[in-house]
């Protein structure tokens, strides 16, 4: 299968901060990769690299066979990568609609009754259709995590980053997005995610890379990564020695 996303050599740093240290990797198309790592492993990092919000120091990026290195993170979108934020940042004053329909408009670069109808859509799928009419600014976190999913959606990406989205949910509420995050990865959409709530994200992913201070420690199957001692003491705290 081929690559969609394929980083090289990528670097970055913030003085002595090192967040990307010759970080390689490709994702295959239709795939879904889990991100792991300790706390300032630079994992968010990666994703801003990702979308464009920071710019690398070395290293390239393509998707879909495109260098976009160079690309603005608008311009990525266009190209089809969305993301969501670890914290929800809905339009509060807007809303659960108007929310999606940023996404459709601003993201997809749709217009009008298009717009619109793919707006409700994204609501459908992501389980807020009940909460179209309601204020962003009123939900529950649970629906605020939906409605981030569901405007990164609406820019209808080929490649959706997922930071933390699991975080802060009771367990009935995890089982409720991993339902939701499956059904979206079995229409097609290759996702990368990052999470510390373990049971959600390998219950999703089909391959995982683990990093830390910026730096590649271990990549592949998710049994067999979460059994490694070097893993198990960067991020579950267990001595290697133990």
């Amino acid at each position: 299968m081929s690559a969609i996303l394929s980083i090289s050599g990528l670097r970055k740093s913030f003085d002595a901060v090192v967040v990307a240290d010759d970080t390689t990797f490709d994702v295959r198309n239709g795939e879904a990769l889990g991100i792991l790592g300790p706390n300032g492993a630079g994992k968010t990092s990666l994703f801003n690299l990702i979308t464009g919000a920071l710019k690398p120091d070395a290293g390239r990026i393509a998707f879909a066979g495109e260098d976009i290195t160079g690309f603005s993170a608008a311009a990525r979108c266009k190209h089809g990568i969305a993301r969501s934020f670890q914290i929800p940042q809905p339009f509060g004053g807007m809303t659960v609609f108007e929310n999606a329909l940023v996404g459709a408009t601003q993201g997809a670069g749709m217009h009008g009754a298009e717009a619109e109808e793919h707006a409700l859509d994204v609501l459908q799928q992501t389980g807020l259709m009940p909460k179209a009419n309601l204020r962003a600014g009123a939900l529950s976190l649970l629906e605020r995590k939906r409605l981030e999913l569901a405007r990164a959606l609406a820019a209808r990406p080929r490649l959706l980053l997922l930071d933390e989205i699991a975080g802060g949910l009771t367990d009935a509420e995890c089982v409720e997005l991993i339902d939701t995050i499956k059904r979206i990865h079995a229409s097609g959409t290759t996702i990368i995610w990052i999470e510390h709530v373990l049971h959600a994200l390998l219950a999703v992913v089909e391959r995982v890379i683990v990093i830390d201070f910026g730096k590649q420690i271990a990549e592949g199957d998710p049994n067999t990564i979460m059994e490694l001692p070097e893993v198990k003491e960067i991020y579950l705290g267990i001595d290697a020695d133990a």
